[in-house]
């Protein structure tokens, strides 16, 4: 009674048999013998595909997936990402020891038969017949790397590579027609190179360049006898014969291989006795795969520019059809790194900020006008280990940033002014500014439905410190970040042109959708966006008004059977966000805070340089964003989680009482914005006059007051001073408000002449 096994159906012994049948009926092709039907011969089975005669013509052969290589602007590599670990070579590139080697051990009539080894078959039928089981298989070359093609086309899906490596007839019925037809196409050597760039090397190896780096760390033209033999003999059973963790038997293994090759003659006996008694002669590198190798703490970018490629229509129309292609691999990819930027980000980071820290930093320097990203960096380096992460601070969610981005405080300011600036205010608009006041009964929103402060008891909000109270310009008020000022502006332009600008100037939150139509977001920054938002954005204002989206691509070059060509990559797509006057404005506003604001910190030395600070409530984060005329940063230091508060903390070895945003990313901005513009042209902006509002020359008139904003010398100080106090009521002086004023604001300006007669103009 024949054997079965336990489930029913046919031993391993009689599949085996059953296919060595078929594979000697094949050989019978070769010889001109018409082959019938699979089901004609009884040959269906579970498992089996069509008929031979119903097969696909032609094999389809997908490019190999191969290394990847990332590199910065300058051509220096950032990192090697691969989904395998290969190189393809020519068969003139691989030592012709390796090529004798391979073929001795692996099927060493290989020249002398077709697609199927008709002896072969024969002599592996008999010796399994005499063993009870399958302990010698009959496949050729030719075979092997039609299998491995199955393989390579079922990428990384698991249930793919299973149906392509599966022990049934039916298989084996395709894997024999196929090499049938690459052995009529492609002939020997073409077979011999493809196999050697195809088969799995262990140690993350496939293909044999990519195992003599990892084994031996030379080129596959270099290897010796001795170490050909090495990498033929693990083949058959990449982790068993594993030389880095077994020398042992990767020792015989290599022996048996040498003992093979003098057998059919490639060697003599003693070249053989030799290369017997050599070591193995390891000198491994270790597999170095992925983002998380990348030098200069470039891994963050990198992670980036890969989610760029698998998410852009222009690398492919769908996710699948992009991992595909990222997965084949064999892309030299060129990006906007800059190394001397990468560079002074990371050292600016280090120094101030400590990985251990209770907090993060992260920066990011994007070129205005171009939208490149010249840098990105943050203190927690990447890994899965104590104090590092996966997450990429600097990026949205959908980048591998986290889900909402982090609230940006007073930075979100100078979108509001250029805004309010684009609706025709002037930059010497003035507001009350108390320093604590109600949010306003409703706001205008685009909807047309305002917004309505419906809190009870009313929302409220406050200035940094009860010294800061107005009225004030918008020039003071920008350089003392007053809170009550921007929530008046809010209130009077409304919050549509707020969102218009946002949109222009690709302001989005961290999860991806638009700045929310409230108060608290449109002026405090309540919202949570990315430093490469920030960076992208203010890099507009250094542009005089031209937005550019974020680019981290230059090019792609793609190698596929040692033919290359380029890729389309995505472009910034550059347009007018606002007008040069408004961001002429903006810049000589934001120079203010530098200069004299909250942000002297962060001045550059030798450069003019803008920008603006912002902490949120609970101190919870704190960010600086700047620029000068050609390069554009910006910095946050805060918790991931948001649940640590910045007070009586140490960071990077720094005790602060609390933290502000001048103090803290302010000093980061500033150094690591001083090297990477070491050595770099020396730009200015396009300032204009702000005229000083706060004049302190008294004219020669009067002072008084008829209680209608018309003081005789007060000029147009006097209307604002009328209406915020309603005049005095017996036409005297102008009566002092219930809010105390800065010094000046009670004395007249110059234009009323000599005879202060200057018409006090309207009250706001």
């Amino acid at each position: 009674m024949p054997n079965k096994r336990s489930g029913g159906g046919l031993s391993s012994t009689q599949q085996a048999a059953k296919f060595l049948g078929v594979s000697v009926l094949a050989g019978a092709v070769m010889a001109g013998i018409a082959l019938p039907a699979a089901g004609a011969l009884g040959l269906a089975a579970k498992g089996s595909v069509e008929s031979f005669d119903e097969l696909p013509a032609n094999l389809k052969t997908p490019p190999l997936s191969q290394r990847t290589t990332i590199l910065d602007a300058n051509g220096g590599k950032i990192a090697t990402v691969y989904s395998r670990d290969r190189t393809v070579v020519a068969l003139k590139d691989i030592s012709p020891y390796m090529q004798k080697a391979i073929v001795a051990i692996e099927d060493s009539r290989f020249y002398q038969h077709g697609a199927v080894d008709l002896k072969g078959v024969l002599r592996a039928l008999n010796k399994n017949a005499q063993s009870g089981g399958v302990s010698q298989g009959a496949s050729t070359l030719t075979q092997q790397w039609v299998k491995n093609v199955f393989v390579e086309e079922a990428g990384d899906d698991p249930t793919k590579v299973a149906q392509a490596t599966q022990q049934t007839i039916g298989r084996k019925i395709k894997e024999l027609k196929y090499a049938i037809q690459v052995e009529e196409e492609l002939g020997k050597k073409r077979i011999l190179e493809n196999y050697l760039n195809i088969t799995f090397f262990g140690q993350q190896a496939y293909g044999v360049e990519a195992a003599a780096q990892r084994y031996f760390s030379k080129h596959a033209k270099d290897l010796t006898l001795s170490e050909s033999a090495l990498l033929a003999g693990i083949v058959q059973s990449p982790s068993r014969y594993d030389p880095v963790n077994d020398e042992a038997e990767a020792t015989k293994r290599r022996n048996t291989v040498l003992r093979r090759m003098t057998e059919v003659g490639d060697i003599s006996p003693s070249e053989a006795d030799k290369a017997m008694k050599e070591p193995l002669g390891l000198k491994v590198s270790q597999p170095k795969n992925g983002c998380i190798t990348a030098v200069k703490g470039a891994s963050f970018f990198c992670k980036y520019v890969e989610k760029v490629f698998l998410s852009d229509p222009v690398f492919g129309k769908t996710k699948e059809a992009r991992a595909k292609l990222w997965n084949q691999g064999g892309l030299t990819v060129r990006t906007t790194l800059d190394p001397q930027s990468q560079d002074s980000v990371e050292e600016s980071i280090k120094k101030h900020v400590y990985k251990s820290d209770k907090v993060a930093a992260a920066s990011t320097l994007v070129e205005p006008g171009t939208g490149k990203i010249l840098a990105m960096g943050q203190s927690k380096p990447y890994g899965y280990g104590k104090n590092e992460t996966e997450y990429n601070y600097s990026v949205n969610s959908g980048m591998g940033g986290s889900n909402f981005g982090f609230p940006t405080g007073s930075t979100f300011k100078p979108f509001l002014a250029a805004a309010a600036l684009e609706e025709g205010k002037p930059p010497t608009q003035i507001y009350p500014a108390p320093y604590e006041m109600d949010y306003p009964d409703t706001v205008q929103t685009c909807s047309g439905k305002p917004w309505v402060n419906d809190g009870k008891p009313k929302y409220k909000l406050e200035n940094e410190s009860e010294s800061e109270h107005g009225p004030y310009d918008l020039k003071t008020a920008m350089a003392k970040s007053v809170n009550t000022y921007f929530v008046q502006m809010l209130s009077d332009v409304g919050m549509c042109p707020v969102v218009k600008m946002t949109d222009a100037l690709g302001v989005v939150q961290g999860n991806g959708t638009k700045v929310p139509e409230v108060p608290s977001s449109m002026t405090l920054g309540s919202t949570g966006l990315s430093p490469l938002t920030m960076a992208s954005a203010y890099a507009a204002f250094a542009s005089r008004g031209t937005y550019c989206t974020p680019v981290a691509i230059e090019s792609i070059t793609q190698t596929v059977a040692g033919a290359k060509k380029s890729l389309a990559v995505p472009k910034s797509t550059c347009t007018r966000a606002m007008s040069e006057k408004t961001a002429d404005t903006i810049n000589t506003l934001l120079r203010g805070v530098v200069d004299s604001g909250t942000g002297q910190q962060a001045g550059l030395s030798g450069r003019e340089s803008a920008g603006k600070t912002g902490t949120t409530d609970s101190r919870k984060n704190a960010w600086f964003v700047g620029y000068t005329p050609n390069l554009s940063g910006a910095v946050w230091v805060g918790s991931a989680t948001q649940k640590v508060e910045m007070t009586q903390i140490t960071i990077g070895g720094v005790y602060h009482e609390q933290v502000y945003g001048g103090d803290t990313p302010g000093p980061i901005w500033r150094d690591a914005m001083s090297g990477a513009l070491d050595g770099k042209n020396v730009e200015t902006f396009n300032l204009v006059n702000i005229p000083d509002q706060k004049k302190k020359d008294p004219g020669k008139g009067d002072g008084k007051g008829d209680g209608n904003g018309n003081g005789d010398g007060n000029g147009d100080n006097a209307g604002l001073i009328g209406a915020l106090t309603n005049g005095g009521n017996d036409g005297g002086a102008d009566p002092k408000p219930s809010f105390s004023l800065p010094e000046g604001w009670f004395q007249g300006n110059d234009n009323g002449g000599n005879n202060g007669n200057g018409n006090g103009g309207n009250g706001p």
